[in-house]
């Protein structure tokens, strides 16, 4: 089997209302860029990776003439092609390689009639549990929802998520505003789900010292873990010293030289394994193999994924021994997928893994026309700017804040949508 062709189409996906983070919002959509391969047997092999338009399309072109010709079935041939560590000094291409051999693990998956979970060595679980994520969101004019900023309403937020999903487990996204606000609306989330577990992520907006403050103001709540409230590899590690909650990171962790030094120094507790991120599934999952030698829990990240990386997701939390924690999705903010049959369902607060071969998703190709139609209308947005603070932008640790009472509404004329 050789791989005969290779195209990106970019979509934008309309979200039910804009997410704020500590770095910036998404603008009420994500912008992804759907790969597929074609193959001299007439198999077609599903990626997806994150941002899009005429850069992406043109990098995944780009790596065309290294992949014509290419036999899918050989997974560390490609990344040895796409990845080469001294051609990536000057290249950075690990979220392309990510996409692409999501690409061929489906394709290959068909051909042999196996899941992509069972290039990992088989699933351990048939249904992967999933968080709630909780925004602090613009209210949406077009749908009326979000304009969340006060504990009331974030619990609010939480418990129609855990009544419409099942969740279980809460994360919520701080960072927005000041640390003391995320205490109270966190403290408030405790208080509502007092046998749920919770978790905070601001996003490395806060200093060790802040950090540590917030940590010992949250430290008796049923936390999961403590994601990100500071920068690096040395902060998290001087967190860890000084609170008595487990740490995590999808942020510094990202590769296997920064988790050799992180085993080494003993500096964050669990490792969220993102399947674009780290490059790959089969990358991701051999991050795993490596946290379970050394006794260290894993969870998989989410970088708001469609359909397709949403399978990755699954197939990489079906295999891993080490999965004790619900994993993170975006994906319950999404209006709509790109996949044949709609979105994936929850069932008490889980996703079942796919049956079918390879990922075990197929593309709709009028839903993928639709949504490429819509990014050709809207465009991109700027992940790392605030619509409702013009003039900010993003500086770690942060010290300036959003202002809770200054509105919750999106700022009219900003795109969100297609309009009606």
């Amino acid at each position: 089997m050789k791989i005969t062709d290779l195209r990106a189409t970019t979509v934008t996906m309309p979200l039910e209302a804009p997410l704020r983070h500590s770095n910036g919002a998404h603008w009420g959509r994500f912008v992804r860029t759907i790969v597929e391969i074609e193959t001299d047997e007439g198999l077609t092999g599903l990626g997806e990776m994150g941002g899009g338009g005429q850069s992406a399309e043109a990098a995944i072109a780009g790596l065309k003439p290294y992949l014509l010709g290419h036999d899918p079935l050989q997974f560390e041939q490609l990344r040895w092609k796409i990845m080469n560590p001294v051609g990536s000094l000057y290249n950075n291409r690990t979220q392309l390689h990510a996409a692409i051999e999501f690409a061929c693990m489906d394709v290959a998956g068909k051909k042999l009639g196996i899941r992509a979970c069972d290039f990992l060595g088989g699933a351990i679980r048939e249904e992967i549990p999933f968080a709630s994520y909780i925004f602090y969101r613009y209210r949406d004019p077009d749908t009326g929802l979000g304009g969340e900023t006060t504990p009331d309403e974030i619990v609010a937020q939480a418990r129609d998520l855990a009544a419409r999903y099942g969740f279980r487990s809460h994360k919520l996204k701080g960072g927005v505003f000041a640390p003391d606000h995320d205490v109270e609306v966190f403290r408030a989330l405790g208080a509502a789900f007092p046998k749920d577990g919770i978790r905070l992520d601001p996003n490395s907006a806060w200093s060790v010292e802040e950090s540590i403050r917030v940590g010992k103001a949250i430290e008796d709540l049923n936390n999961d873990y403590f994601e990100d409230p500071c920068w690096g590899l040395e902060g998290m590690r001087r967190l860890r010293r000084s609170v008595n909650i487990p740490t995590a990171t999808n942020t510094v962790v990202i590769n296997f030289e920064q988790l050799a030094a992180c085993i080494r120094l003993e500096a964050i507790d669990v490792i969220l394994l993102d399947t674009t991120f780290w490059g790959g599934l089969r990358q991701a999952h051999k991050a795993g193999q490596v946290l379970e030698t050394f006794q260290m829990s894993a969870c998989v990240h989410s970088s708001g994924e469609l359909g397709i990386q949403l399978a990755t997701m699954l197939h990489l939390g079906a295999a891993l021994p080490n999965l004790n924690f619900a994993a993170d999705a975006h994906y319950h903010h999404l209006a709509d997928d790109v996949i044949k049959g709609g979105k994936m369902q929850y069932v008490d607060g889980g996703i079942a893994l796919p049956k079918g071969p390879g990922l075990g998703v197929e593309l709709d190709r009028d839903k993928l026309a639709e949504y490429a139609e819509l990014y050709r209308e809207l465009g991109g947005y700027a992940y790392d700017r605030d619509p409702g603070r013009p003039d900010w932008y993003a500086v770690m640790p942060e010290r300036n804040y959003a202002d809770p009472a200054a509105g919750a509404d999106m700022p009219l004329g900003v795109p969100r949508r297609r309009s009606n």
